[in-house]
């Protein structure tokens, strides 16, 4: 697939059993990424690397908790325990993953006020993630993801592909959700009204 990329959506310790945001069966994403990372040209790897006290942390906000939501100048906001932060062991790639030598890594919300899911922009809709760069780069017309979570990161960067023009293609085996109150079918929902093929 020359001129697909694929893109691995925070395969990371603290969204995996044990972590400290962990995604129910995350862990069997793991095979089925390590088998489409073997087949592509073009590997991507986006990796949630926040500040202490990053904006989307209930710890940064006294009296709250998390998955409660609030309102910030970004937008809404999901507030989540503190996770994946920059350098931390919680950030890292879960070392089950075989990542290839020439893959790219993305790292997103990086910026202590403003949360990032998609792969190509910030929740304020403005700041670039990195990912549209990429692809320009390498002249895609098409992204697979695979990775976590269905319904927020992997969601996100779907809707945002498909907005910017891309072919988009989800691997439903290739993905874990949160699943709070059904938010898996709703992104599922949303996704296949944009156009993301399922895979």
């Amino acid at each position: 697939m020359s001129n697909a990329v694929l893109v691995v959506v925070d395969i990371q310790k603290d969204f995996c059993a044990g972590g400290r945001l962990a995604i129910p069966d995350a862990e069997a994403v793991i095979p089925v990424v390590n088998s489409l990372m073997r087949t592509f040209q073009k590997v991507v790897l986006t990796q949630d690397w926040h500040p202490p006290g990053h904006v989307s942390f209930a710890s940064s906000h006294p009296g709250r908790h998390a998955f409660e939501r609030i309102s910030l100048p970004s937008g809404d906001q999901v507030l989540w325990p503190d996770h994946c932060v920059a350098g931390s062991l919680g950030a890292a790639f879960h070392q089950a993953l075989v990542i290839p030598a020439n893959a790219v890594v993305i790292r997103k919300g990086i910026h202590p006020d403003l949360d990032a899911y998609s792969a190509f922009y910030e929740v304020d809709r403005t700041t670039p993630v990195g990912l549209e760069a990429v692809l320009r780069a390498c002249d895609a017309g098409e992204i697979l993801l695979a990775g976590l979570a269905t319904d927020y990161c992997v969601l996100q960067t779907a809707l945002d592909g498909r907005s910017l023009g891309y072919e988009v293609t989800v691997i439903d085996a290739g993905c874990r959700g949160i699943d709070q109150g059904g938010t898996v079918a709703v992104a599922w929902e949303a996704m296949a009204n944009a156009g993301v093929r399922r895979g």
